[in-house]
């Protein structure tokens, strides 16, 4: 059955994130095509549009003139005009403003329809060299410390690999609060300016790389990625040795819960014996 919609469809358009080249054949065709173009920063957004040879109008979208902007593209989308919108770099969304325009036009109905193409955290992710079969993407981290550290302390015992966003002001910073939290040893790989002249994938564990960049401050620039380990997944034999102590614990004091749970459990009685003074003051 033909589908006799005259609405406009809603292109979400990845662009590159650094190398001007890295921009699929459909995304020109389409940019050249639409109506009007949806772009977070206009003035950064010409110089790729000029490199194409790309007249579309560009009208501005972020976070200040999201909720007006939304209903622009809405009213266009109804008079039949295809709109697209893209982000300074990579894939719209992710970690960018779009996402209160895509969740209102999906629940009326519109087509949204999406370009692949480049996304930092993804690129940075498939060289890192880190597990990929499960990772967890966090985003930009909050700018002062005590957020930040809170926010790390929600994956310190995730398994997956986690990736951030980072800005090159606060990679230090960043670092030392990383280590503070997931411990100097964790290994990490920062990635910095990807696709571009002084692409940089830097890996070892959060101490090296505080130290390493503390030496090399002149490579706090850029884009940055930090990709970090997975903490150890547990033993069976760990967790169950943690339920064990809880329930001990309540009848026990300390050095005799550890004992008894060493005898059950087969683990070494200085082991346990920390973990109960963890969780007696936890």
């Amino acid at each position: 059955m033909k589908n006799h919609d005259t609405r406009g469809t809603l292109y979400v358009i990845a662009t590159p994130i650094g190398n001007l080249k890295d921009i699929t054949f459909r995304a020109i065709e389409v940019l050249k095509t639409v109506a009007w173009i949806a772009a977070e920063d206009t003035r950064h957004s010409s110089a790729l549009m000029k490199q194409y040879g790309i007249n579309t109008p560009l009208k501005s979208f972020h976070e200040h003139n999201e909720h007006q902007r939304l209903q622009d593209i809405e009213n266009a989308l109804l008079q039949g005009q295809d709109i697209a919108i893209i982000s300074d770099a990579g894939t719209p969304l992710i970690s960018d403003p779009g996402y209160i325009l895509v969740q209102n036009l999906s629940e009326k109905g519109f087509k949204i329809s999406p370009l692949p193409g480049p996304c930092a955290a993804i690129a940075a992710l498939s060289c890192s060299g880190l597990p990929t079969e499960n990772f967890l993407f966090k985003g930009f981290l909050p700018a002062k410390t005590a957020g930040r550290c809170a926010q790390l302390e929600t994956c310190q015992q995730e398994t997956a690999t986690v990736v951030f966003y980072e800005a090159p002001h606060r990679l230090l910073d960043t670092l030392e609060d990383m280590i503070k939290v997931f411990g100097e040893n964790r290994f990490a790989v920062i990635a910095r300016e990807i696709t571009k002249t002084f692409e940089q994938f830097q890996r070892g564990s959060l101490a090296s790389l505080l130290a390493y960049f503390k030496t090399h401050e002149e490579q706090c620039r850029g884009e940055i990625v930090i990709c970090i380990a997975g903490a150890p997944a547990k033993k069976t034999s760990e967790i169950d040795a943690e339920k064990i102590l809880k329930l001990l614990l309540t009848e026990l004091p300390v050095k005799k819960a550890a004992a008894v749970a060493a005898e059950i459990t087969g683990l070494r009685k200085n082991e346990l014996y920390q973990l109960a003074l963890k969780l007696g003051t936890a």
